[in-house]
């Protein structure tokens, strides 16, 4: 008989500790990430894998202590306050977001969910935040200031391009990349060389910005990141490429597809410390109090595959200067 009554003991007690441990797992607390996104879900990847990589290293565990609801705007500008309302609706304990264009419409959203700012631009000049110390509001997060680097990019193009005289600056219009132009527009005439701006709102603009670059005879070209350029970043390095220009772009993630040069901030690790401050906004940081962050880490590529397809060669001072050279 106590053969039999020490079985039915421990498989109660096993059921109690199982029942508990759900009990556990249900009451438990599963934080709510949404993740906005001007690309696509193959452009934004690399930065998208930081994110998580840094998460899981501060312990989360998508699905079981948090959940991240993914939105991509796909290139698409128009789609931003949509999207942006979208997430605000589910909830999240926090919001992800990137450019300040899709930061804006997150924080026209909402005054009160917290916004970390994966990568942008200047986020004090364009009204985002208070001061970089004291962001004040809802938004925190990284700011590229892209338009403080203008001018070394511009530099840097014409140590590759001693002979450019005339360099194009491809954008596409609005307020928060204005500055990035202006700045390019400066350096340049400081230093005699001319500038062609040349606009582009769409894909079916493309091939004749080129065909003015050439018929102005641009022999350099600078490309303004913008959400709207950076979706579209395959088609106008290849389009460079073909019409034997020279060009100059932001990050590393341009360079390793055929861009010439880039020069800036690593996005992909500006993504991984977008978890660090997601990480502390759970556990009840304000993101007022959060000093927003410049770019720690800077990279300098330089593609020679691109350089011996247009037929130019890179001066050795310069390639010894760089993180990356592509072969």
């Amino acid at each position: 008989m106590k053969k039999a009554v020490v079985p039915s003991i421990l498989v109660a007690a096993v059921l109690l500790a199982f029942a508990v441990r759900a009990k556990a797992q249900q009451t438990g607390k599963v934080s709510m990430i949404g993740m906005l996104s001007s690309g696509s879900v193959s452009t934004m990847k690399s930065r998208i894998d930081a994110f998580r990589q840094g998460l899981r290293e501060l312990g989360y565990v998508e699905g079981k202590n948090i959940v991240i609801e993914y939105r991509y705007a796909e290139g698409k500008r128009e789609r931003w306050p949509d999207l942006a309302a979208e997430v605000v609706r589910l909830k999240p304990d926090v919001i992800v977001v990137a450019s300040n264009g899709f930061t804006a419409a997150a924080k026209q959203a909402t005054s009160t969910i917290p916004i970390v700012v994966g990568s942008a631009g200047d986020l004090v000049g364009g009204g985002l935040v208070a001061s970089l110390a004291r962001p004040g509001g809802n938004v925190t997060g990284s700011t590229n200031i892209t338009p403080d680097l203008s001018g070394k990019r511009l530099e840097l193009l014409k140590e590759v391009v001693p002979k450019a005289s005339r360099v194009a600056i491809l954008w596409y219009p609005s307020s928060s990349d204005e500055d990035d132009v202006k700045q390019t527009e400066i350096y340049a005439r400081a230093r005699g060389i001319r500038v062609q701006v040349v606009p582009v709102q769409s894909v079916d603009e493309f091939q004749q910005a080129f065909t003015v670059m050439k018929r102005e005879n641009a022999n350099a070209l600078v490309i303004i990141q913008g959400s709207f350029t950076l979706f579209h970043r395959t088609a106008l390095v290849e389009l460079a490429t073909k019409n034997q220009l020279p060009s100059m772009c932001v990050q590393a993630e341009w360079a390793e597809i055929g861009c010439l040069v880039s020069y800036g901030p690593d996005p992909i690790h500006q993504y991984y410390r977008a978890a660090i401050y997601v990480d502390k906004i759970l556990k009840g940081a304000k993101p007022a109090d959060l000093p927003v962050e410049q770019p720690m880490k800077f990279e300098l590529v330089i593609n020679l595959k691109t350089a011996t397809q247009i037929g130019l060669t890179i001066p050795p001072n310069v390639l010894a200067r760089a993180e990356k050279v592509i072969k």
